[in-house]
Order: C-alpha cells, then sequence, then structure tokens
C-alpha cells in the first residue's frame, strides 16, 4: 500500500486550501500548477501559482520542494534524520520605479515574515528602453518543512493574499 510521503501530504494540503479559496471563496484565481519529478537528480517541486480574483496585476506562487536525500531518509526511515520539505513563496508583478517600489516590497514582506530569507529578481528586455519592470520577490524558509507545520497552511494562504492584496495596492498608485 502507498505510504505518501512529508512532500505529498504537504502538497495536498496546499492544494486543498488554495483550490478552495478559488473554488469555495472566490477570493483568489489558481492561473498554474506544476507537479515535476527531476529525473537526473531524483527531486520533486510542486508549484501553484494564483492571483487576486480578477487582479492579474500580481501573482503568488507556493513552491514545494523535496531532494532525494530527504525522500531517501524517510522511506529508508534513517536514525537521526529529520525528513521534510522546503518551502519558497514568490509573488510577482511589473513597476514602472524599482528603485523606489521595490524597497517598499521588501517591507511588506519583512512584515510578514520578518525571520525569513528574501531577495527580488527585477527583469525587463536588453535593447529596448524599459517602461516596465518585472519583479519577483521570493521568500525562503531556509528550515526544513514537514507535516508538524500542517496546521499553518492555512494561516500562511491568507497571509499571502493579505500580502498581494498590499502588494496590489502598491501597484495601483
Amino acid at each position: 500500500m502507498f505510504d505518501p510521503t512529508v512532500y505529498d501530504n504537504l502538497k495536498v494540503g496546499f492544494e486543498n486550501y488554495l483550490y478552495d479559496m478559488d473554488n469555495l471563496d472566490e477570493r483568489i484565481q489558481i492561473t498554474g500548477r506544476k507537479d515535476q519529478l527531476e529525473m537526473a537528480v531524483m527531486s520533486r517541486e510542486f508549484t501553484l501559482l494564483f492571483c487576486l480574483r480578477d487582479r492579474p496585476e500580481v501573482t503568488g506562487e507556493v513552491v514545494l520542494s523535496s531532494s532525494l536525500e530527504e525522500l531517501a531518509a524517510e522511506i529508508l526511515e534513517t536514525p537521526g534524520a529529520h525528513p521534510g520539505c522546503r518551502l519558497e513563496l514568490r509573488f510577482g508583478m511589473v513597476v514602472k520605479e524599482p528603485e523606489k517600489q521595490c524597497p517598499v516590497i521588501r517591507r511588506i514582506l519583512q512584515k510578514s515574515w520578518p525571520e525569513q530569507r528574501m531577495c527580488q529578481n527585477i527583469r525587463y528586455i536588453f535593447d529596448e528602453q524599459p517602461i516596465m519592470y518585472n519583479v519577483t520577490a521570493h521568500v525562503y524558509f531556509d528550515r526544513s518543512v514537514n507535516e508538524d507545520q500542517m496546521g499553518d497552511i492555512a494561516e500562511l494562504c491568507e497571509h499571502m493574499a493579505n500580502v498581494m492584496n498590499q502588494l496590489l495596492q502598491l501597484h495601483n498608485q
């Protein structure tokens, strides 16, 4: 019989809550989903992309990943191992003035996740005078996440929706 891994259980937890926010609450809209197995290194990555309902200007993304080492430690019940996954949150939006707006984006994220590592990437097309810049802000949970955090999924998803509302206000300024 199939015994789901930590990765599988967390993935289902995120799917259930975010799809309920989409289908039942109609607060968000799921716009993309990936569940990838990287055969070269036997790692797994699950990504769920969404925006606020009818507001595609700001996106949120939950990225859950697991390595072969983490999976093997769990399946083989390695003594002293603490199997888990890595969690990353991503937020995307287009900005006109990155030098002014990126520090505000960082403050919004730090207010919600002060202990987590963050970075922002800015993309634009080279050889064109950029008018708009695509910004992706990443929040990394550098500790292993496991089933002990299942109860935190609802709060985390709600927190993401609140942050997206704040980023939408920034976008509309």
